[in-house]
């Protein structure tokens, strides 16, 4: 209470008194209060401060808006401009003027809720709150969900019904809290940031969904609230936001890691669709078939080829075939050779009777010489024949060596034959019973078909 100075019955106060008791009492009851006017007298000095009054017909009020607090607002000021302005009476008691603090402006007209959430959009958006590098990602195969909602609405029924229906192999986690009404913004923070610290009570969360149904925008009001946006902000676990309608937005959804227009929306995206993962694995399953099945079918047409090739009639007949071709060959070096031969004796005979008659001695040498030549060139084509044939021989005799069933056991193969040695066409053609006889490279192993 301010002292007092008696004179007679009547208390004194000093002016210091009489002002902090206003300053008290009006500081005390007019916080967050609108007031609607227009702006009159405004400068904006280089502190970036705006001073301005607000007026109507009966009366006015000074006004300052500090710079920190400009930079959250979107209205320019200026005198004559019709505006509603949130903030706190104060009182300057230097000089015994009051005064209103503004926190936030905004043309005439608009709502009181709709200005506050504009503002702490305004305020958060600057703090960066909603930029999309500090969204998480969502995981596409969750196998826990948390659902902060009502528990009694319509909003986790339809969450429910949608994750049954594509993945009823989800775990879902409800955290029940009011989401509409005096301290719902609260219970719906504190399971938040409950649900943040990862209780080791329940399993490992992968995706948390806050929603709640549609409504006005007074009933959405808890989801606009910026204790509510800090803990969806600061989750370490992936956050839908699935607040309203398609036509509603709240703080929640600038904030959240996702935002869905709906809560079966929210569901939708938090979950994968079995069925459609079914029909992905299907068609894996039946391209892989496919692919074995062709792979299988071209290796048995080159155990066919191979077999065929080394059946032992067929051996010999390639062998046979080779050697008649050899044989024919060198006939034919034989033939070619034996009738140049025959030509150059021939011209030999013819100079030779020349020479008789000429007696010359030199051109006899001469042409003895070309013929032994002749005869050692014919010599050398025949053997380089021979030899090329031969290492052709040779090399096709390596290829079906490499090729035989003896070497391509030796690389780790084998081949499963009935008891009496004849080969198995199809497992089809197995009965349960039949004996078996598997052939490796050194040895055998019996076996018997069990089903």
């Amino acid at each position: 209470m301010p002292s007092k100075r008696d004179r007679g019955r009547e208390p004194v106060y000093s002016v210091t008194e009489v002002t902090r008791a206003i300053k008290k009492t009006l500081e005390g009851g007019f916080t967050g209060v609108w007031i609607e006017g227009e702006v009159s007298n405004h400068r904006c000095p280089a502190s970036g401060h705006h001073y301005f009054t607000l007026k109507d017909s009966g009366a006015q009020i000074a006004c300052v808006l500090f710079r920190g607090q400009a930079q959250f607002n979107q209205v320019a000021l200026s005198d004559g401009l019709q505006v509603q302005i949130s903030g706190d009476v104060s009182v300057y008691e230097n000089r015994g003027q009051y005064q209103l603090i503004a926190k936030w402006v905004q043309p005439k007209g608009l709502g009181a809720l709709q200005a506050k959430f504009e503002a702490l959009k305004a305020k958060l958006n600057a703090e960066r709150l909603f930029d999309s590098e500090t969204k998480i990602a969502i995981p596409r195969f969750p196998k826990t969900i948390a659902v902060v909602t009502s528990p009694t609405g319509a909003a986790i029924q339809d969450i429910l019904n949608v994750i049954n229906r594509r993945a009823p192999w989800v775990r879902v986690l409800v955290m029940p809290v009011a989401v509409q009404g005096q301290g719902s913004e609260r219970e719906i923070e504190t399971a938040i940031r409950w649900l943040s610290k990862r209780p080791k009570s329940l399993p490992e969360i992968d995706t948390l969904i806050v929603a709640r149904g549609g409504g006005s925008l007074e009933d959405l009001w808890s989801f606009n609230d910026e204790g509510v946006a800090r803990a969806i902000y600061e989750c370490p676990i992936p956050v839908i936001s699935g607040v309203g309608h398609e036509i509603d937005f709240t703080i929640a959804d600038f904030v959240a890691d996702r935002r869905e227009p709906t809560p079966s929306a929210a569901a939708e995206f938090a979950v994968p669709d079995g069925e459609a993962l079914k029909n992905t694995l299907r068609v894996f399953e039946q391209s892989l078939e496919s692919g074995v099945a062709n792979a299988m079918h071209q290796l048995e047409q080159t155990l066919d080829m191979t077999q065929q090739v080394l059946d032992g009639s067929e051996l010999d007949n390639f062998l046979e075939n080779r050697k008649l071709a050899i044989a024919h060959l060198i006939e034919q070096f034989d033939a070619a050779a034996s009738e140049r031969l025959f030509e150059y004796r021939e011209e030999v005979s013819q100079w030779t009777g020349s020479v008789d008659a000429l007696n010359p001695e030199k051109e006899i040498s001469y042409f003895e010489k070309d013929l032994e030549r002749l005869e050692s060139e014919l010599d050398s084509v025949t053997l380089m024949a021979l030899d090329h044939q031969a290492d052709y021989l040779e090399n096709q005799w390596a290829l079906l060596e490499s090729i035989s069933p003896q070497a391509v056991m030796k690389r780790g193969f084998s081949m499963t034959l009935n008891q009496d040695g004849s080969e198995i066409a199809s497992p089809k053609a197995l009965q349960k019973g039949d004996r078996l006889r598997t052939v490796f490279f050194e040895e055998e192993v019996e076996s018997v078909v069990d089903k």
